[in-house]
């Protein structure tokens, strides 16, 4: 007998007319011991099914059955961890863990429970942290509080809701590595649900699919038969993690093909607008000194470029000697790791934090104030809540076209509102939309400013990786149309290497600057399984992926290139 079982659930939201199908007819048999990992777009029903299978919610149709027995509530026999933390904020690590372990072994002798808390804090690799407070924690010290606290109630089953979507990829791909560890040592059942491919293929027994809403139902099904503990490495030299990272892949961009074909808007050419520049006439004096020539090679550059904070311990350099050229019209990818001083290159160049040192040059004049001809996509949706997408996008455009009408103005937001998917809803306030949503306003805002330069500053890291593989599309569609030159911080290495032409790899602070530029050859239009498809692909997968590795144990050496792709800065 299987120890979860659903047979046909189903549940509905909503009353009469307005009421949703989210989930339909879900057949589903979990093992003893088995990793299974459940993979959709955001709006699937994901976490309504986790919620079924604690008890937190009970279908409309259907049963949702543990050791055979119909589950009617929430219980210790199941650990839930969801992808918000749920700490409480004035206890700490060990009196959060405490709190449940002294609730469902409450007849166990108090240094009994203490030694169940200090054991699984060890075994997340908290020891040194058991009496700090989640307030001074990473989040990623935080999700293994919360995995810890739900291991510590001994359950039979562990059900993981996209418990890492919300933190940076590096820090994602190190808690991947733990989770692993630990149902290794554990041996519990698991459910994950996820919307990372590459994170489902490192853990589960099995992947499913579930077809995107409304009427969600469990789709194809992978077995993945590698042997433990797998390495993120072997995805990019192993032919048959390969095969399966793309037919997973190539299964879920079908889904969502069929998904969008219905809601696609095909757009006419944008209004023919010139917008206005507020740039300064000449390029700082460093540049004139040291760079006279580069104004003809470069359309923006770099040059020397440094970053110091005054600190009680004295000056902090967070970076230190930055230079870069880019040519018009390019894309360029900046990635490291987390603290390295990605956003604040961005920041710089965007006129809203000051340099050091060294200069800044777009398009031959200097950069040393904040313009509309510089347009950036922060990670968080910054709009106004009480106005809609359309009047979010005018702001920007009113500004930029201030010689232009009233319906010229409002053609140019239409417009692009249409290109990121937003023609149904360009009128809904910003309040009503999904994250998803919101980001794709800000994607059109950048673009109707008609940007000289587009700062992209994680534009997708607080999305689940299906909508980010969405949004990726778009960008790269409304990018094709204009070809803005744009600089894009990311810490994921697929979404460096889907949009740029090249990859800046920095290393680590402080004192950061650029170690490596690896030259992405592979034809425009991308898309993802064209990508996965092309034989270059895992060769620049694994550069990055070394350079990040050699940084992240703290060497300080830039590791040697292994393609011709690849140069030293």
């Amino acid at each position: 007998m299987a120890l979860l079982e659903l047979r046909g659930v189903g549940k509905d939201y909503g009353q009469g007319p307005d009421r949703t199908r989210v989930l339909d007819d879900i057949d589903l048999e979990v093992e003893s011991g088995e990793f299974i990992a459940i993979v959709g777009f955001s709006g699937a029903g994901k976490t309504t099914l986790i919620s079924i299978m604690a008890g937190l919610v009970a279908p409309d149709r259907g049963q949702a059955l543990l050791h055979g027995a119909p589950i009617t509530g929430p219980g210790p026999e199941r650990g839930v961890v969801f992808q918000s933390y749920s700490l409480m904020p004035w206890l700490s690590v060990a009196g959060n863990i405490a709190l449940a372990v002294d609730q469902v072994f409450a007849g166990e002798s108090r240094a009994a429970r203490r030694r169940r808390v200090a054991h699984y804090i060890e075994l997340v690799g908290l020891t040194r942290a058991a009496r700090q407070r989640p307030a001074e924690l990473s989040g990623g010290m935080r999700q293994r509080v919360a995995v810890a606290r739900a291991l510590a109630t001994s359950p039979d089953i562990l059900l993981l809701d996209e418990p890492l979507s919300a933190l940076d990829a590096l820090t994602r791909a190190k808690l991947q590595v733990e989770i692993e560890s630990i149902w290794s040592r554990e041996r519990k059942t698991v459910v994950l649900i996820t919307n990372d491919v590459d994170e489902a293929i490192l853990l589960a027994d099995r992947i499913i699919t579930l077809t995107p809403g409304p009427g969600a139902t469990l789709g194809a099904e992978f077995r993945v038969d590698f042997d433990r503990p797998r390495s993120r490495q072997a995805m990019n030299s192993d032919s048959a993690y390969k095969a399966l990272r793309a037919e997973v892949t190539r299964c879920l961009v079908e889904s969502n093909r069929q998904r969008t074909v219905a809601a696609g808007i095909e757009a006419g050419p944008p209004p023919d607008l010139q917008p206005i520049s507020t740039l300064s006439e000449r390029p700082p004096p460093v540049y004139q000194d040291a760079a006279r020539s580069a104004i003809s090679r470069g359309y923006v550059e770099f040059f020397k470029v440094a970053k110091r904070y005054p600190t009680a311990d004295g000056e902090l350099t967070v970076v230190e000697d930055f230079n870069l050229k880019m040519k018009r019209g390019e894309f360029v990818a900046l990635i490291g790791h987390s603290g390295c001083g990605k956003s604040t290159v961005l920041s710089m160049v965007a006129g809203l934090t000051e340099l050091s040192a060294g200069g800044i040059v777009l398009d031959g004049r200097e950069v040393d104030h904040a313009g509309p001809d510089r347009a950036v996509v922060f990670q968080a949706p910054s709009l106004l809540p009480w106005l809609s997408a359309r009047q979010n996008v005018a702001l920007g455009v009113d500004r930029v076209y201030p010689h232009a009408s009233g319906a010229e103005r409002n053609a140019i937001a239409s417009y692009y509102l249409e290109r990121v998917g937003l023609g149904q809803d360009m009128d809904r306030l910003a309040s009503e939309l999904s994250n998803g949503m919101k980001q794709r306003v800000g994607i059109a805002r950048a673009f109707a400013l008609s940007p000289k330069l587009l700062l992209l500053d994680e534009p997708f890291g607080m999305l689940d990786s299906l909508t980010r593989w969405d949004l990726q599309e778009v960008l790269m569609e409304v990018w094709k149309r204009t070809r803005v030159t744009a600089i894009c911080v990311t810490h994921d290495v697929d979404e460096a290497l889907l949009l740029a032409d090249r990859v800046v790899m920095m290393t680590n602070g402080p004192r950061a600057r650029v170690g490596q530029v690896l030259e992405i050859d592979i034809p425009r239009p991308r898309t993802r399984q064209a990508l996965l498809a092309h034989p270059r692909y895992y060769a620049y997968r694994r550069e990055v992926h070394e350079f990040l590795a050699a940084c992240e144990h703290g060497s300080s050496t830039v590791p040697p290139a292994k393609t011709a792709a690849v140069r030293a800065a």
